[in-house]
């Protein structure tokens, strides 16, 4: 999600002199908050439902502002059925529903299509085939807030974005809308604009056909994908292309989709993706879509994470991250590929997978281009910006709009961080990329926080659940008692966690790593100790 789609962390802000934002963030907050959301609760008749592929047609009016549209959705059904439900915003009109070919009645209000088949559905394959038209919901404050975002350029062009995160896709196609089931062989989108107008979308662009007036755009992805990711934008476009060698060796394209008034800033940027791609398969494996396209479109908003699409808004305004081009919109959505899109979370309770990883994996370049005592000053930064009134993991079966809250970016970021320290730079990098990389976490998987706590603790050998408690289940920080005894004397202990963790601490005979534990641990200085001097943790030092 935006990182600022929702947020983005002050620590951010101060590294790229984002300070405006903050009003931006909280003002969209509000409108999230009341609108129609996306998960909660798995309905019954959905839960027995598995999503196999989206094919979805839709007629774009620009003068109506309206659309016309029909989605088959192909589904595996785990047991006999005799109601199906898809979901689907009010604001469009249902006129038909076939189920495999057949005319079957059904009721649509409140956000659902309820189905009642005149004859119970056997278990297996079917096919669900919805006709609506209408007008879709309009964005009122994009990316905030989800709709269709119908405007023009500055040459007077119409242009046209779609969001949906906060929604899911159900904004203008019938859909299960849950984070847990994504449509294993992907999706097909036939989207029909005026002619003089360009269409991008995820996947692969298979053909593009022409009648009178009007262009069809085919669009096809073969991999698994959210349905907020299964979204277009059309405008006066033209294609800015490149190029790379992956790390497994594989020439990936890369296409930006930039409005035609701003196609000369499109090659830097396109160079620019190029070394973030390189960045991020050092860290976590190679690009997910790379049999796909790495794709970016210009878009009026600022932007958002859409699978081998990525919306763009940012208005090539750059930053230095050392001494090279850097561009912080771009690259944190970017590295949604990774979280968020290839590692997704299965429950929008567990939002923090996406969010907190790829926020942490935005300081990546800080560490690797200016160095550590850069990249650990950015955390302690960090750290002014968590709010911490409530946890970054409030249950389980949460909405989206429930389950957001600024923290999960920078908490969660500094989570990360605190991983980073306890476990040691080899051993962290090595199980961060395991998890980007695993099939058991990655495309058709998706994840719990329970999973990822075990997929962790393994790697170092002991139980890290405590810690992945106490950052991500509680608003408490880490309290490391400092008591004073006789003869420069000190004891040190954890009060509120039962783990050993690795604590830097300065004494007068300089900085030592010491492992300490809610058992008391006497040490000798002159000075009073300073407990993690750097702001590996959240942290409350207690003098006594």
């Amino acid at each position: 999600m935006l990182i600022f789609k929702h947020t983005i962390i002050p620590f951010i802000m101060n590294k790229f002199k984002l300070a405006g934002f903050v009003t931006c963030l909280f003002s969209g907050l509000v409108l999230c908050a009341n609108a129609q959301t996306s998960g909660g609760k798995l309905k019954p008749e959905q839960a027995i439902m598995d999503v196999r592929h989206y094919n979805i047609a839709i007629n774009c009016n620009f003068d109506q502002k309206s659309i016309d549209g029909n989605t088959t959705v192909d589904v595996i059904m785990k047991q006999p059925a005799k109601t199906l439900i898809l979901d689907l915003l009010d604001s469009l009109h249902v006129s038909e529903v076939a189920v495999n070919g057949k005319k079957e009645p059904f009721e649509h209000k409140n956000g659902l299509i309820t189905i009642n088949l005149n004859k119970e559905l056997a278990a297996g394959k079917a096919a669900i085939k919805v006709l609506y038209n209408g007008k879709p919901r309009i964005a009122k404050r994009p990316p905030w807030d989800d709709g269709f975002t119908w405007t023009q350029d500055s040459t007077g062009h119409p242009w046209l974005a779609v969001t949906a995160e906060q929604t899911g896709g159900k904004i203008y196609f019938p859909c299960k809308d849950h984070p847990s089931d994504e449509p294993n062989e992907g999706a097909d989108m036939y989207i029909t604009v005026p002619s003089n107008l360009v269409v991008a979308g995820p996947g692969l662009l298979k053909g593009v056909s022409k009648k009178g007036s009007t262009a069809t755009y085919h669009w096809q992805t073969k991999y698994t994908i959210n349905n907020y990711s299964l979204v277009f934008n059309a405008g006066d476009y033209t294609v800015a292309k490149g190029s790379y060698k992956s790390v497994a060796g594989n020439t990936v394209p890369v296409q930006f989709y930039v409005l035609k008034e701003h196609a000369a800033q499109g090659p830097h940027l396109v160079d620019m993706v190029i070394k973030a791609a390189q960045a991020k398969e050092k860290y976590f494996g190679e690009y997910p879509w790379a049999k796909e396209k790495l794709g970016i479109v210009e878009t009026p908003h600022l932007g958002m994470e859409h699978q081998s699409m990525n919306a763009y808004g940012n208005k090539f305004r750059y930053t230095k991250v050392g001494g090279q081009d850097f561009d912080w919109l771009m690259f944190h959505e970017f590295g949604h590929e990774w979280w968020g899109n290839k590692v997704t979370a299965r429950d929008w309770a567990d939002y923090w997978i996406h969010e907190g990883i790829d926020t942490y994996a935005d300081a990546l370049p800080i560490l690797d281009l200016e160095g550590r005592q850069a990249y650990i000053d950015h955390f302690k930064k960090s750290a002014m910006g968590i709010q911490n009134k409530q946890p970054i993991v409030l249950g389980k079966d949460i909405d989206e709009a429930s389950a957001y809250n600024g923290d999960i970016y920078s908490k969660g970021g500094f989570f990360m961080h605190t991983l980073h320290y306890v476990m040691g730079d080899t051993l962290f990098f090595k199980t961060l990329k395991g998890l980007a990389t695993d099939p058991q976490f990655t495309y058709d998987h998706q994840n719990v926080t329970d999973e990822v706590e075990q997929y962790f603790s393994k790697a170092y050998g002991q139980s890290l659940k405590p810690l992945f408690d106490m950052y991500l289940r509680t608003t408490d920080k880490l309290e490391v008692s400092v008591r004073a005894r006789s003869n420069d004397k000190y004891m040190l202990r954890l009060q509120n966690i039962k783990m050993t963790l690795p604590v830097d601490v300065v004494t007068d005979a300089g900085k030592q790593r010491l492992m300490l534990t809610d058992e008391p641990q006497i040490i000798s200085s002159k000075t009073t100790p300073v407990i993690d001097p750097d702001g590996w943790y959240l942290k409350k030092v207690i003098l006594e």
